[in-house]
């Protein structure tokens, strides 16, 4: 969840600890989330502590964007917490549309490439979430079994609203379901993650090059990857 750049109000960072976790103080005081005013709140110190020196490190303007764990436990309190129904839902229709389900017909050297990466995947998925997923050639949309599908909104909501909300970044950034529930479960880490949602854009700037707008784009995707993958770390402690 983003907001606005404002000017910095405050002159020192802290955290303190309290009875759900450990909170961000500026100049002592708790620092409030964008829409719900919520306490920012987190179960990690070492979480905290990042996300306070976010802040510190901010200029006379605070940009938010440049603040990406705060953005992540923002979403979490915000999202996470009172649209939790409906961000699980929304996770679980990526399933219909997961790029991992959609293999290329050609050119042969892309195929495996994508066969490399992808099947693996899919094959963890089923294994450890028991929801084996569909796969095609081509884009024809296809529809997965009700029973898979059940089984991943079943598994993503036994996640706290921390984690729902590193899920959920880093499934829009990828495009992928598989590729967010990897990460989270550290069967891939940021960079495998990238490369594994970005193998045919990759495969196709190998051959024709990469325009600026593509670029400036796979450098958010990388960015939000990472991100996620930090919060995910300090939030183990």
């Amino acid at each position: 969840m983003t907001a606005k750049s404002f000017q910095r109000f405050y002159k020192d960072t802290g955290i303190a600890a309290v009875e759900s976790g450990f909170e961000v103080q500026l100049d002592r005081r708790t620092v409030k989330t964008p829409h719900a005013r919520a306490n920012l709140v987190v179960p990690s110190r070492p979480l905290a502590e990042a996300m306070a020196r976010e802040w510190d490190e901010q200029g006379e303007t605070v940009r938010p964007d440049r603040m990406p764990l705060t953005a992540l436990a923002f979403t979490a309190h915000d999202v996470a917490v009172p649209q939790r129904d409906g961000l699980v839902e929304g996770l679980v229709r990526y399933a219909d549309t997961d790029l991992v389900c959609y293999l290329a017909p050609e050119p042969p050297q892309l195929v495996e490439r994508e066969r490399r990466l992808w099947h693996p995947l899919l094959d963890w998925l089923a294994l450890t979430y028991d929801a084996p997923l569909t796969t095609t050639e081509g884009i024809l949309p296809i529809a997965q079994p009700a029973e898979t599908k059940q089984a991943l909104a079943t598994a993503v909501d036994r996640l706290d609203a921390m984690r729902l909300a590193a899920l959920s970044s880093s499934t829009r950034a990828a495009g992928s379901l598989v590729v967010g529930l990897a990460l989270l479960e550290g069967r891939l880490d940021a960079a495998a993650a990238f490369d594994t949602a970005e193998v045919e854009r990759t495969y196709q700037i190998e051959q024709w090059g990469e325009d600026s707008d593509a670029a400036e784009e796979r450098d958010g995707i990388r960015r939000d990857l990472d991100a996620a993958e930090r919060f995910l770390t300090l939030l183990a402690g």
